[in-house]
């Protein structure tokens, strides 16, 4: 069984399809077993896994990894390349769930064991910084995680070329690490750089092509490109439902894109039942904590204030913020937006002393995490200055 189930790569999915039950039945008895074929086991548990986190089920490939890594831990030792590995894989689920702080130590671990028996330069290190510039790019830590992807970025150049996939997937985490940090221009020219190449190596309804599709949808959103930007989404999102199905992680997070483009061209009624449907996706396969349901709550309350609808909207921004601050911590960027989100509505509602707070909690914090001239900041500085005008002059607003 081992010699015969992929490695879970798109490629294979239908023969992992069809194999998955029968693995299934063959790793019950994997507890019994030692020595080769234990790491036989071990193999077929990862390959697995791969194939569990891409179909976006998190818990069962988080179990078959942890068993694996476990598993070659006790034939392999700590430091063996196989067994980093499988701290790689786990360390990846981990960050897909939202556990941020474990897959970042699970990636410091797999860079430094890397680092020390291949060396610098060895692909999988360079996948090894990848993978941490991802989580630190989750929590908020963008200097680090651009620094981190940039090596990456020139390491695979080196050993793989400009149009490897491993290249092509270092370009997208560079781009959106340079997306969130407001270089928008920069990440553009990133993420058509990564479209481009995999349409040519993988096809255009490769995943990772789609991925590439809506992270350029995103960018030209936040610079205002809001009809390209929602072609883009349109596309993206056609070809997720038609490849990972309706309710796929993946899926539901395009949705909630799409959402946010019609949101910002006054399309209203539409956003909302995107944005309704990413959440009530997201909380049925991901849980009511997890940080992409939370941008979903957050976007939908977007979409709630700009219809009047104050009440539930509010209720909205409060969730969100309230569990942002509990799983990311007060000073994570997403924190940050509901903190000034919230403002927006007690604003509305003429608390205007406590949304002033609001905003100036937003800024100071923005200021330090994110820097001075980001676009997030600058927005901030817009609204404070308002609020306090209206302090001093006592006018509507």
């Amino acid at each position: 069984m081992t010699r015969v189930f992929p490695d879970g790569n798109y490629e294979s999915w239908t023969q992992c399809r069809s194999l998955l039950p029968h693995v299934k039945i063959v790793l019950a008895s994997r507890n019994d077993t030692d020595g080769d074929d234990r790491l036989n086991a071990a193999t077929l548990s990862s390959n697995c896994g791969l194939f569990l986190d891409l179909q976006g089920a998190y818990e069962e490939a988080g179990s078959m990894h942890g068993w694996a890594l476990k598993a070659r831990e006790k034939v392999l030792g700590c430091e063996h390349p196989h067994t980093l590995i499988s701290v790689i894989h786990l360390g990846n689920v981990l960050d897909s769930q939202g556990r941020y702080e474990e897959a970042e130590a699970m990636h410091r671990r797999a860079l430094e064991g890397f680092e020390k028996v291949l060396g610098q330069e060895h692909p999988y290190t360079l996948s090894s910084v990848g993978n941490l510039g991802n989580v630190l790019d989750s929590q908020g830590k963008y200097e680090e995680a651009e620094l981190l992807h940039r090596r990456a970025l020139e390491g695979v150049e080196e050993v793989f070329g400009r149009e490897h996939r491993n290249t092509l997937t270092s370009v997208s985490n560079l781009g959106n690490v340079l997306s969130r940090q407001g270089k928008y221009e920069e990440a553009e020219s990133m993420h058509r750089r990564a479209l481009e190449g995999s349409e040519k190596m993988l096809g255009r309804e490769h995943p990772d092509t789609l991925t590439s599709v809506s992270s350029l949808g995103k960018v030209l959103s936040q610079q205002g490109r809001y009809e390209e930007a929602e072609a883009i989404h349109r596309r993206a999102l056609e070809g997720l439902e038609e490849v990972l199905g309706q309710e796929h992680p993946h899926t539901l997070n395009s949705v909630g894109h799409l959402g946010l483009v019609l949101d910002n061209q006054g399309k209203y009624e539409e956003a909302e039942a995107m944005h309704r449907r990413d959440l009530e996706g997201s909380e049925k396969v991901l849980g009511r904590e997890h940080p992409n349901t939370l941008t979903s709550a957050n976007n939908l309350g977007l979409v709630l204030f700009k219809q009047g609808k104050y009440e539930e909207e509010e209720a909205m921004h409060r969730r969100a913020l309230e569990v942002r601050e509990k799983v990311l911590g007060r000073e994570h960027p997403d924190t940050l937006t509901s903190v000034s989100n919230l403002g927006l509505v007690l604003d509305r509602h003429r608390k205007h002393e406590e949304a002033e707070a609001m905003q100036r909690r937003a800024l100071e914090a923005r200021e330090r995490v994110l820097g001075y001239e980001h676009p997030e900041t600058l927005i901030t500085v817009d609204a404070v200055l308002s609020l306090s005008y209206f302090h001093q002059n006592h006018v509507p607003l």
